[in-house]
């Protein structure tokens, strides 16, 4: 029964299986939104009307669908699947490799019946014949008037290497599902910060105890005077807040520390300083509005104490400037930072308080992932590598010549 049911596991039509289960669970963690809060699902999955007339939010979160790559049932599956490797590994293949490795003679010609490309000769010059294969670089064996050559054994590795890095890659994507975790954040500049906002976490994540600061942030515009890329000056401090690494990250350039990846991601203006005629310097608010074109920021200064009149503030970019209307909605001009401005009363801008936003991410499975990947390129290499077998039985006058390939038949 032991050996019906390994052979049952190893048994490529299970693995095949296990394999479009976990690709239609991969597709469900697509098309459904991962580790969103519950509001987001009762939106977008009503009971009374369920996306493909099955997905509403209730049985999205009763079943694990908001984050299916970490459920009890999709590890399973992957445990599965790597089991199917490992034993379908050690069931066929690594004896087939020892198998291939010790001289397999034929000792009579009606073992070539069972071969799709053999002859019977008694023109052809036997050894003409396997000269043409040692340069070939066949490896042949002779037992009196028996024959046997082979080349191309590294070939037959190529499929256990695909076994290996698969494996790998599984192990990887578990590690990474139990023990990663990610967050996001969103830092004014110049300001420290501990990791909070956590999206996603694993069964066994511990939290890291790193607090960061933000010592920059600023945005560089192409001649159009369309965004090109964001960058933050990132700092990372020990308990004492001392300094202890800084790097500058950027789109697609992320900072990574012990372990910890940082990415940009995002950025938000939260307000402005600006300095009246009596040198006080005031901080005001600015509050996004929805635009689908591009981002844009309100912002409105009070030019009196009674609050009933002042000036609205619109600001659209970090180049330094923003744009200045009155209570009518009438654009005034543009004030740019340090400059001083009279709009009814004087006003100097003193500065425009950005916030970056970083993408923080633990995942420790990802070294053995890559690993898997590399490995899996190299097996495709062994693929292209052809093992080729030759049988020769010499009677009198008469060869019976027989051959097997994996590929390249001729």
């Amino acid at each position: 029964m032991k050996q019906r049911f390994f052979k049952y596991i190893a048994d490529l039509r299970f693995a095949i299986g296990i394999l479009l289960l976990i690709a239609i669970c991969s597709i469900i963690g697509t098309v459904i939104e991962q580790d969103q809060p519950i509001e987001t699902y009762k939106l977008n999955y009503p009971i009374a009307n369920p996306v493909f007339g099955i997905f509403s939010w209730d049985l999205i979160v009763k079943f694990g669908f908001d984050h299916v790559y970490k459920t009890w049932w999709f590890i399973t599956l992957i445990v599965v699947f790597g089991t199917s490797l490992v034993t379908c590994t050690i069931l066929q293949q690594l004896p087939g490799l020892k198998l291939a490795r010790k001289c397999q003679f034929f000792r009579s010609p009606l073992q070539f019946q069972k071969l799709n490309l053999s002859l019977k000769s008694s023109t052809i010059n036997l050894n003409s014949f396997l000269r043409n294969r040692k340069i070939e670089n066949y490896h042949i064996f002779q037992q009196k008037n028996l024959i046997y050559c082979y080349k191309g054994l590294i070939g037959r590795l190529g499929p256990i290497i695909v076994h290996f890095s698969m494996i790998l890659v599984l192990i990887g994507t578990i590690i990474s599902s139990i023990s990663g975790f990610k967050a996001q954040e969103i830092i004014p500049k110049t300001e420290i910060f501990h990791i909070q906002n956590i999206l996603g976490t694993g069964v066994f994540t511990e939290l890291p105890k790193v607090s960061s600061r933000i010592n920059d942030f600023w945005i560089t515009y192409n001649q159009r005077n369309i965004v090109q890329q964001f960058y933050s000056d990132l700092s990372i401090l020990n308990d004492n807040g001392v300094e202890i690494n800084r790097q500058t990250i950027y789109v697609n350039s992320p900072a990574k520390y012990n372990g910890i990846t940082y990415y940009q991601t995002d950025w938000n203006l939260i307000g402005i300083r600006v300095k009246t005629e009596s040198e006080k310097i005031n901080q005001y608010p600015l509050i996004p509005i929805s635009n689908k074109q591009e981002k844009l920021w309100v912002s409105w200064i009070p030019l009196t104490t009674e609050l009933d009149r002042g000036l609205t503030i619109l600001i659209n970019n970090l180049e330094g400037y923003l744009s200045i209307y009155d209570k009518q909605g009438q654009f005034l001009g543009n004030l740019e930072l340090n400059e001083q401005s009279n709009f009814s009363k004087p006003l100097t801008l003193i500065d425009i308080i950005s916030a970056t936003g970083l993408q923080i991410k633990v995942d420790p499975g990802i070294t053995l992932i890559y690993t898997g990947f590399g490995a899996l390129m190299v097996s495709t290499l062994f693929s292209y590598i052809t093992y080729s077998q030759i049988w020769i039985i010499q009677k009198k006058q008469d060869l019976y010549i027989g051959g097997s390939t994996t590929r390249a038949t001729y």
